[in-house]
């Protein structure tokens, strides 16, 4: 088959087998956004570690976010998807705040006066971000107050009521159910010389009770936690998919709760900690104690920001700065809905005519017809056939990354499974099966990643429940997490011990296998295998000097790697003028990956790369990065591949894995890429990234002056969007047996 070719000019590269025109539809005008960066010219002869020739990472993930909330505000997308969406950013910016803010903020505490590569200090980089973060949230509530809230009513039926709204026997229904479904596991908690102020834990949404002793005429404050765990919203009595939230039901009975005392006002707030909690492992006797306690730490941690519904009075306001030790910038006010987060479960109803189409993953067609004979049924004997690569969601995780462990842990010739776990579902298969895999006598490792940020808890739980059943658990290196997506089974057959691995670009999670895109590579190459045994040697035992043939590891060797690709598309510009990089990845940060891509544009290689998030490289600047293009694909599914793509002169070199070109990836974690040598399995990779330049509904250019501009299909020109191309070419694979079966 020949392969699909990506072409080296600076234009948009053509795929020799195309899927195909789409249907030109009538659109609206493309939605703009801000940009938080504000980049300075680069001086004549400055040098590749100029600050102006970097963007600022924070600003640069601001304006990631915009283009996440761009979707909400793009009248393309199906109006339950727009809601969801307004929740996605307002998630985000929840993390942004925890994070980063909170991360500044400590830095700026402790004097730190270390520079960012753009040139800023902690403070200056707090007061920016502080600054350009209070529009995104401004316009976020404003969507969805003067817009969205509206459409749903208009458009789907779905009406969000004000208690104010409601008659007087669906007002007496609410009330009923208050007095019996809520007001028993509220706590009033009053704030008096002899009542501190109370603990207030993150993300947590309160109401601020303003009271008054009737005799007495003195003012008191009191708290009170709005119980959501079993949902934000309530349904109207008699009217479906009619909605009040449940604050403003407890607020309209906060009398019920302070009898004797007169209400004079409940205005609901938020808190957000934050969760840049520092720890010294290189001083801890027990890493997974150490977490734990990190856990404690951060559930105290500082608050960071303060949100307050509009109209609440100035001595609440002063009343939670004084008591959380807060400035005026870290209060944010809102004029409407508190916590726009709860939106998601808006978003989930059952509305199809409201949301994207209906999408369940393929079974990959080796998959699904395995052959003449019975041995050719199992995944193993299909592996040993061929590699097999893998894309999810549009091929089914289900159907073949957790097939492979599910069998694994029940075939008697599997003598060992061993896996890194970053990050899995509730209720795990994957989880059930490693346990499932000890319980039949198999040896089964498991290291588990106890760092991975908001998910400690989980992975300390699941490290409990596999240790319990007898699973080799590990939680880490000191000092590194280890993010790598690996897992090694060593089988036992005829001609002795055969080793079948999975490498992959994200997590083993079966629930954000069908939300996030990602690649796996499954196969019995013997080089892989015995990499990926020296490599469980290293993370299970003391076996720091490994060799490793065919992977490529990070913190050990990655950056040099990659550094050294980069140089030989400089050496083959220079030679053949054939110098061309194509890379897709979630961030791009690396001090040093940059100044390397600067230089190989001055050569003349002809770079794009794909970052879906924040990007510090700065393109199109004259005589540094002219020839880099950085474009963002923003969608229904969270782009979350890497792909390394590397001309050579046409022999490609063409690598999946774990790790972005960050920092924190490549000096600070264990990071795994493998290169795909099977000529179908690589001709896939680069068909992907050809379709994600092509893209003219997904993707955003990134401007030298820090804008991000969205792609649009001029008119006549058929709409070429990433995800629907991708879902239209698995549906194709899987309805024609004479299509090869890795196209």
């Amino acid at each position: 088959m020949e392969q699909p070719r990506l072409s080296n000019s600076p234009e948009t590269p053509v795929v020799s087998d195309s899927s195909g025109d789409g249907a030109v539809p009538s659109v609206s005008a493309p939605v703009l956004i801000p940009k938080a960066t504000d980049p300075q010219p680069v001086p004549e002869g400055a040098g590749l570690d100029h600050p102006n020739l970097y963007f600022n990472r924070e600003l640069s993930w601001l304006d990631f976010n915009w283009r996440v909330f761009a979707q909400a505000m793009d009248e393309r997308t199906p109006l339950l998807e727009r809601v969801r969406f307004v929740a996605i950013t307002a998630n985000n910016l929840d993390e942004f705040y925890r994070k980063r803010v909170g991360g500044l903020k400590r830095q700026h505490a402790a004097g730190v006066r270390a520079l960012s590569p753009d040139g800023r200090t902690p403070r200056e980089q707090l007061d920016l971000v502080l600054g350009a973060a209070r529009p995104m949230q401004a316009m976020l509530s404003q969507t969805w107050e003067e817009t969205l809230r509206p459409r749903l009513a208009e458009e789907g039926g779905v009406v969000i009521r004000d208690y104010e709204s409601l008659n007087t026997e669906q007002r007496a229904t609410l009330n009923a159910h208050f007095r019996h479904n809520i007001f028993p596991i509220l706590t009033p908690l009053a704030v008096d010389p002899g009542h501190p102020f109370p603990f207030i834990s993150n993300l947590s949404l309160s109401l601020a009770v303003m009271l008054r002793h009737p005799a007495r005429g003195t003012e008191h404050f009191a708290r009170l936690k709005v119980p959501t765990s079993r949902g934000r919203w309530l349904e109207v009595p008699g009217e479906p998919h009619h909605f009040v939230a449940i604050e403003d039901v407890i607020r309209h009975n906060a009398d019920v709760l302070f009898r004797g005392m007169e209400v004079e006002g409940v205005f609901a707030f938020r808190v957000t900690r934050n969760a840049d909690v520092r720890r010294n492992e290189d001083e801890a006797e027990d890493l997974l104690s150490l977490i734990s306690e990190e856990l404690r730490e951060r559930k105290f941690a500082d608050v960071v920001r303060v949100e307050v519904e509009e109209g609440t009075p100035v001595r609440v306001r002063e009343l939670l700065m004084h008591e959380l030790e807060l400035e005026p910038v870290d209060v944010i006010e809102y004029d409407g809905l508190l916590d726009l987060t709860g939106l998601f479960d808006l978003a989930s109803l059952d509305l199809p005519a409201l949301s994207f189409p209906d999408w369940e993953p393929i079974v990959p067609v080796r998959l699904r017809h395995q052959g003449e004979s019975e041995d050719a049924a199992d995944m193993f004997a299909i592996i040993r056939r061929g590699d097999l690569l893998v894309h999810h969601p549009y091929q089914s995780f289900a159907g073949s990354v957790q097939r492979f462990i599910e069998e694994a842990s029940v075939d008697p010739q599997v003598l060992a499974i061993k896996m890194t776990l970053y990050r899995t579902s509730r209720n795990s298969p994957i989880v059930r099966a490693l346990v499932r895999a000890a319980e039949n006598g198999k040896q089964v490792a498991v290291l588990i990643e106890v760092k991975a940020r908001f998910d400690e808890e989980n992975n300390i739980e699941w490290a409990h429940q596999l240790e319990n059943a007898g699973v080799h658990v590990t939680y880490g290196l000191v000092g590194l997490k280890t993010h790598s997506k690996t897992t090694l089974i060593v089988r036992e057959e005829g001609e002795g011990l055969q080793t079948y691995c999975h490498i992959g670009t994200g997590n083993y999670n079966p629930s954000t296998a069908r939300l996030y895109t990602d690649f796996g590579l499954l196969t019995c190459r013997r080089d892989i295998g015995t990499d990926l045994i020296n490599l469980f040697h290293y993370l299970t035992g003391y076996a720091p000097e490994q060799h490793y043939d065919t992977i490529v590891i990070a913190p050990r060797d990655m950056r040099n790697r990659f550094i050294e690709l980069i140089r030989r598309e400089v050496k083959h510009q220079k030679a053949n003028g054939t110098g061309r990089i194509i890379a897709k990845m979630n961030a791009l940060d690396d001090p040093i990956i940059i100044p390397e891509l600067y230089r190989a544009s001055q050569a003349g290689v002809r770079i794009d790369l794909v970052v879906r998030g924040h990007c510090r490289l700065r393109p199109g600047v004259p005589g540094y990065s002219e020839n880099i293009r950085v474009s963002s694909i923003i969608g229904r599914f969270l782009e979350h591949s890497r792909i390394f793509h590397f001309h050579n002169d046409g022999a490609p070199t063409t690598l999946i894995g774990s790790a972005d070109w960050q920092r924190r990836n490549l000096d600070d974690r264990v990071e795994v890429v493998v290169p795909i040598t099977d000529e179908m399995a690589q001709g896939r990779l680069i068909r992907t990234l050809a379709f994600c330049l092509e893209d003219n509904r997904l993707a955003w250019d990134l401007h030298t002056d820090g804008r991000y501009v969205q792609r649009y299909p001029e008119e006549g020109e058929p709409v070429k969007a990433l995800h629907d191309t991708l879902m239209s070419r698995a549906v194709a694979r899987a309805q024609h047996d004479d299509v090869p079966w890795d196209l």
